[in-house]
């Protein structure tokens, strides 16, 4: 037994369910292996569980295959108690394993009384008049002032050592935690961004090992996050959110080993002072002032009679542990080249565009400002521009004056490649009006740290350059949100979650940041049924009426997005707890529908036609958004079935013949075999969604065929179709289609990118410089790589990988591959290689799954596996042949097949 997992983590702290939900790996070198039974102890301290005594449950031994979402069926879990837990399994083969390695949760404060009288306390409160929790885009300023970036501090004694110190805290918008004058944790912008009007989230923290018996103290510092931008005039805003002045609640519990407890919360004994950080805004940057510093004031003997007292006020209604993966500095980059494009202005390169901040190492006097100001790109005369991606976006240093000073920000980020320096000179450089002295400044890569679950790599090496690039949108717009680029918006832009969804799956393991943005949906969701194209939506757009707020293919994650947590990840609880906002979001979309038809929104965002890129341009309006409606309700549908619900499920699949009946109907052209126009994205989505008849299904995909061949093989799908198109083509066994498509750098497209020198997906296919160049919605390609060249599907019907395809496609060029992902039963593999005569792949499938095997081989083939012919191989069952492949069935394992013959 390995890997144990509750709620999807190791050990994780805050667990919010009464029910948690266990998962194990069985590892086993034997092939064919199946669970056959399983049994759980579950226990309060260490000491019980290795008696192997469960005395908080107790399992008994379970007949069942289930090793993944097994959930937590003992006595009531009490909040904030820390449980652990091991397992022992059975296997279809006779044999029973040992105890698996403990594992643990500590549960989170499940209720307002189990904060222990915690209330909100901050350093001031904005006036009531001023608190604007959906602005509009066109608002206008009322005011325009900054606020005041707080510290606060409590002061308390432990009675004794503690055995246990946790420390439950939110601190809106963003809050750094210390403790004893030692930062707790190695989180970056806790607590995740959330509806905070409605919640917010607390994050959990383990810091037994900073406190100490006697006196020690408790500080927070304060960011304003997306809680309150400030209206600055000089600096950008995106938008204007103001739900009020940074505030903080917190419980630091401490559990003593006579069993005594103390808890530490906020209240008006707390005092409060501003802080070194003058400015803070998540669109605006950040200015530290180190000649404001007050050292050791998170440290017991701090004189703080200065301070003043807190005030209380309110907060949001509900507060919730943070789920999802905390954000992390991750990658560090130098500078590759520093060049002075202007005098006093010196551009620092650091090769790759991502999302992050800086780290700036300066001596200087006392005063000194430095300004660095990041970008993606260059302007032509070779400093840096904003223009494009949220211009008034900076960092400004203060010093302090006392040799050399390290400082990196604390409550925003930007996306960049470039940094300019102003009021500072670099190390080496001539100086003769004593600048500050810059000795370093690094690029430091931040985002979700959300656990890497997949590999891939082959020998075509623009493939491997144009994974890098997508990965690196995909890192870069992992945030406590799935965002579309990580500096003008930074918003949760919902098509790219269930768009790009299986793209990021085999790349990350995104469960639990799926989750959360579902919880988001959840909370951002009208009392009409809408779900806006944001979540959180801290923004009400007008502008174009309501096209950037209602449009089906991106309200409909709100369906699409929990349906595919639950195949990916086997979560059926996401289906329960969320049917009734996919029930309303239907409901809003049939009542919306004109006989049956959607025509509102945005359609094929960012299609290439004739025109600059934005709204749809080659698929008419009506296409996508009743395309994407049909869709949700052949989920919802089945969603129902699976939650016991017949009579909706009934419901459901008469209104969606109703809405293909009139899709068709308006649509599809008999003659032509065309859907609408003809376009790439009107064919695919009719084909995917089920929409085309089975008697047309062929003609169509031709259809889509031809168009790419009329066009020398050139894409023309936008954000919305472009997935559908390659899933068309992959499903259809027209993988040398989507190889020819992509593997060029002449016209709009992936390697187009790489050739106009990007590192990072852009938002456009043509790379325009007027637009993001880190954006997360086009790299569908991902989910190619991993699935048709690697090899790696989940089959049909199939849950959580508990069946798998593995089928590579060896087109065009490519003479080799290799993916990996890590599946909740385990890891798969896939390694081939082809010569003129040969083809051989290594596989490995994990214990508990079974696999269906398809290898290129025609009809004389001489196949072997291990060396020995496939039929002498009691391991494994041939299936038969499907066009020029054989097709085998195996169980878990490792297999190695060479076939030998020309292919």
């Amino acid at each position: 037994m390995a890997n144990l997992k509750c709620e999807y983590q190791p050990h994780p702290q805050g667990v919010q369910t009464r029910t948690p939900a266990l998962s194990w790996e069985l590892r086993a070198e034997r092939r064919n292996v199946r669970q056959t039974a399983y049994q759980i102890l579950v226990a309060d301290s260490r000491q019980s569980l290795d008696q192997n005594r469960g005395n908080v449950w107790d399992s008994g031994h379970v007949p069942s295959p289930a090793s993944i979402q097994v959930s937590y069926a003992g006595g009531a879990l009490q909040p904030a108690k820390t449980y652990f837990w091991k397992v022992r399994t059975w296997d279809n083969q006779g044999n029973a394993s040992e105890w698996s390695a403990p594992a643990g949760w500590q549960m989170g404060l499940l209720t307002p009384q189990d904060w222990k009288g915690a209330t909100w306390i901050a350093y001031d409160q904005l006036p009531a008049d001023r608190v604007t929790a959906l602005p509009v885009d066109g608002k206008k300023d009322t005011f325009t002032d900054n606020n005041v970036l707080p510290l606060l501090r409590k002061q308390f004694e432990a009675k004794k050592q503690p055995t246990q110190a946790t420390l439950f805290i939110s601190g809106l918008g963003q809050f750094e935690a210390v403790l004893n004058g030692q930062k707790v944790g190695n989180h970056f912008l806790d607590p995740g961004w959330t509806k905070y009007d409605r919640q917010a989230q607390y994050v959990t923290f383990d810091v037994t090992s900073q406190v100490k018996s006697g006196p020690n103290a408790l500080g927070v510092m304060l960011g304003n996050g997306f809680y309150y931008v400030p209206p600055v005039k000089e600096r950008y805003r995106k938008l204007k959110a103001a739900f009020g002045y940074p505030k903080l609640i917190c419980r630091l519990a401490l559990t003593y080993a006579d069993g005594s407890r103390q808890d530490v919360v906020s209240d008006p004994t707390w005092q409060t002072a501003a802080g070194p950080v003058t400015f803070s805004s998540i669109y605006g940057g950040e200015d530290y002032n180190a000649a404001l510093e007050q050292p050791g004031w998170a440290t017991a003997g701090f004189d703080a009679q200065q301070w003043r007292p807190v005030v209380t006020v309110d907060g949001p209604a509900e507060l919730l542990a943070q789920q999802q993966e905390p954000l992390r500095v991750f990658d560090a980059f130098k500078a590759q080249s520093t060049t002075q494009a202007q005098p006093g202005k010196w551009v620092y390169d650091f090769g790759q565009n991502a999302s992050g901040i800086v780290e700036l190492q300066v001596k200087g006097r006392r005063g000194d400002t430095v300004r660095i100001a990041p970008a993606e790109l260059l302007a032509a005369d070779k400093t840096i521009t904003q223009k494009n991606v949220g211009r008034g976006f900076y960092f400004t240093y203060v010093l302090k004056g006392n040799g050399l000073e390290t400082w990196r920000p604390r409550f925003t980020y930007y996306g960049f490649r470039y940094a300019q320096v102003e009021g500072g000179v670099p190390q080496g450089e001539p100086n003769p009006q004593h600048r500050p002295e810059i000795i370093g400044l690094s690029a430091l890569h931040t985002r979700n740290a959300a656990a890497q679950v997949g590999t891939f790599s082959c020998s075509n090496g623009l493939f491997n350059q144009t994974h890098k690039l997508i990965d690196w949108s995909i890192k870069s717009n992992i945030a406590s949100v799935f965002t579309d680029c990580p500096h003008r918006e930074k918003l949760g832009w919902l098509e790219e979650t269930h768009l790009m969804g299986a793209s990021m799956r085999y790349g990350y393991d995104i469960a639990t940041l799926g989750r959360k943005t579902i919880a988001d949906m959840r909370a951002s969701q009208t009392a009409e049924g809408l779900v806006p194209e944001i979540a959180p939506e801290y923004v009400k757009f007008e502008w174009g009426g309501d096209m950037f707020r209602d449009s089906p293919e991106w309200g409909s994650a709100s369906i699409i997005l929990p349906w595919y947590v639950y195949q990916w990840y086997g979560d059926r609880q996401v289906l329960a707890e969320n049917y009734e906002m996919m029930r309303r979001y239907v409901a809003y979309l049939g009542a919306k529908a004109q006989g049956h038809i959607l025509a509102q929104g945005l359609g094929d965002w960012y299609d290439l036609g004739p025109k600059p890129p934005g709204t749809s341009q080659l698929t008419p309006m009506g296409v996508t958004g009743t395309a994407t409606y049909y869709y949700d309700l052949t989920i919802l549908a089945k969603v129902a079935r699976l939650l016991g619900k017949a009579d909706d499920a009934a419901a459901y699949e008469k209104l969606g013949t109703e809405v293909k009946t009139a899709f068709n109907a308006r649509f599809f052209n008999t003659q032509t075999k065309q859907y609408a126009t003809g376009s790439q994205t009107a064919n695919a989505m009719a084909v995917y969604m089920g929409l085309v008849s089975p008697a047309d299904k062929a003609a169509v995909v031709e259809n889509i065929v031809q168009d790419i061949r009329g066009r020398d093989n050139a894409l023309t799908a936008g954000d919305i179709g472009y997935r559908y198109l390659l899933r068309v083509l992959e499903e259809a066994g027209r993988s040398d289609v989507i190889f020819a498509m992509n593997n060029r750098a002449d016209v709009p497209g992936y390697g187009y990118q790489l050739a106009h020198g990007a590192t990072s997906l852009t938002e456009s296919w043509a790379a325009l410089p007027t637009v993001s160049n880190n954006h997360l919605m086009l790299g569908h390609l991902q989910e190619w790589l991993y699935g048709g060249l690697g090899g790696i599907r989940p089959a049909e019907g199939s849950v959580a990988f508990d069946n798998i395809d593995i089928r590579p496609e060896p087109v065009g060029d490519v003479t080799s591959a290799r993916a990996t992902h890590r599946s909740p039963y385990g890891l798969i593999a896939t390694d081939w290689k082809k010569s003129a005569n040969s083809f051989e792949l290594t596989v490995t499938i994990p214990a508990n799954t079974s696999a269906t095997i398809y290898l290129p081989a025609l009809p004389l083939a001489n196949i072997t596996e291990s060396r020995q012919p496939i039929d002498a191989v009691r391991a494994l069952t041939v299936l038969g042949r499907e066009q020029d492949k054989v097709r085998l069935r195996v169980g878990s394992g490792t297999y190695h097949f060479v076939v030998s013959s020309p292919l």
